[in-house]
């Protein structure tokens, strides 16, 4: 063997286990002394692969887990890289266990030509054919761009760390500030949590396989669990004064204690809210809608992105409705509000997953019919008992339909107080089948459990079709 053309088992063995920053992220992900390496010494004769590829246990459960090498060839894509992944999808896919990528690479390896376009395409291809199988999580902890931020992107949940770069387009050519930064991308909703540095990302990652299922047919995990101290008595509190209450707070007071994991806080942060989160030691996606009276476009993609997920792997959706329905405004209209309300009610309307809907403040017309109506097969709808339930907002009902009642004894805002009180009343909603319980809000964690007990068997048959066309 020629010392010139061949390199030596132990100088390769050295090149290929060499420290890295892509090694120690991989340590860190999984469980100690759990990783097992899958094509150690591919490209070890040559100048690497610049990814590093295979499996292990996080907090105990299978994962595949991939970290691209910025120390070699700057982690540049191309054929070798592509087929180290290709390998890696593929026993995902056979096994049934979650993939993490971790993001750090400078772009493609232009000296492999088409060959690294390939290489991108197949990884692409690989993602979407994985989508729905088993949970996909993204760590863009370096550079993460052009057709990189489009397989990042497709996966379930992205999480960043504040130094990461996620862009299509360099930001040096792009008009404006903080393009590529996190920043932007939680904003944008291209990240679901951002996080200080790389440990606390990968914190965050493991944090989010141990709470999602292995795959779309396995159950989802179960976890000790405590009460929030103070629950009922802050459930109760809220219903007193929901316009000035925290949906948020309110879910935390319905989940485990601790259990609460918020995604995509700073996308329409002001509209709504999705969170994962444990209930009775259960995996269960909340969804707050919204925080402050109207869905605009964002926050209804928000929500049907986190619906389609949970859906995907049967993980129950546990919706707080306060909602006035969807913005209707000029500006709401040129930012696609009409058609993100249609995909919204359009996901809704197809998840089979659990759905319990709680009403525990306005509900009206088209926020009622899509998300705690039956036409959006929600599997059990209840309502604190100062909820108001109405086809319109009784300002406008009243304004049209009840006129003739304002006198000078009774004032506009008194019939309003009237029509909301009786006519709009949770409990004449219930009256009519429209819903199925009026709860005392203290007791709303534990109408839940029982409810989500019921719902545990649930199967659903639906027809036959290759999908929906849902408005894009």
């Amino acid at each position: 063997m020629s010392g010139d053309k061949t390199m030596s088992f132990a100088a390769a063995r050295e090149q290929v286990l060499k420290a890295s920053a892509a090694r120690d992220r991989i340590a860190k992900l999984f469980d100690p002394d759990t990783f097992v390496e899958v094509g150690v010494y591919a490209g070890a004769q040559c100048d690497g692969t610049g990814v590093v590829t295979g499996y292990g246990l996080v907090e105990g459960s299978p994962v595949y887990a991939f970290s691209q090498d910025n120390t070699q060839k700057d982690g540049a894509v191309g054929t070798a890289q592509g087929t180290k992944l290709k390998k890696l999808y593929d026993l995902a896919l056979k096994t049934g266990a979650p993939v993490v990528g971790i993001y750090d690479s400078n772009g493609a390896d232009l000296a492999d030509g088409l060959g690294a376009l390939n290489a991108y395409g197949e990884m692409l291809l690989w993602t979407n054919n994985l989508s729905g199988v088993v949970p996909q999580i993204s760590l863009v902890l370096g550079v993460c761009a052009g057709p990189a931020a489009m397989i990042a992107a497709a996966a379930d949940f992205v999480i960043m760390s504040e130094k990461g770069q996620f862009f299509m387009a360099p930001p040096a050519v792009c008009a404006g500030e903080g393009a590529g930064t996190a920043e932007n991308a939680a904003v944008s909703g291209a990240a679901h949590v951002i996080e200080k540095d790389d440990d606390s990302a990968i914190a965050s990652a493991r944090k989010l396989i141990a709470m999602l299922p292995a795959n779309n047919l396995s159950a989802p995990p179960m976890f000790d669990f405590s009460e929030t101290a103070g629950a009922a008595q802050a459930l109760s509190a809220a219903a007193a004064d929901i316009s000035s209450a925290s949906l948020d707070d309110i879910i935390s007071n319905i989940a485990d204690e601790g259990s609460a994991l918020e995604l995509h806080a700073d996308f329409a942060k002001d509209c709504a809210s999705t969170v994962l989160a444990t209930v009775a030691g259960s995996t269960v996606g909340f969804v707050a809608a919204s925080k402050d009276g109207e869905l605009c476009a964002s926050g209804c993609s928000k929500i049907a992105r986190f619906v389609s997920v949970c859906d995907s792997f049967q993980i129950p959706v546990v919706t707080l409705v306060d909602c006035k329905g969807f913005a209707g405004a000029a500006e709401a209209q040129r930012k696609g509000g009409v058609r993100e309300a249609a995909k919204l009610a359009h996901v809704y309307a197809e998840a089979t997953t659990p759905k319990i809907s709680v009403i525990v403040g306005k509900a009206y017309g088209s926020a009622f019919i899509s998300f705690a109506g039956r036409a959006a097969n929600s599997d059990y709808t209840v309502a604190w008992p100062n909820a108001v339930i109405s086809p319109l907002d009784p300002k406008t009902a009243v304004a049209f339909m009840y006129g003739d009642k304002i006198t000078k004894e009774k004032s506009r805002e008194q019939v309003q107080a009237d029509y909301a009180a009786q006519e709009a009343s949770a409990l004449a909603a219930a009256s009519k089948g429209h819903i199925d319980d009026v709860i005392d809000p203290a007791a709303t964690r534990g109408v839940i459990i029982s409810a989500l007990d019921m719902l545990s068997g649930k199967r659903v048959t639906t027809l036959p079709k290759k999908h929906a066309n849902i408005p894009m």
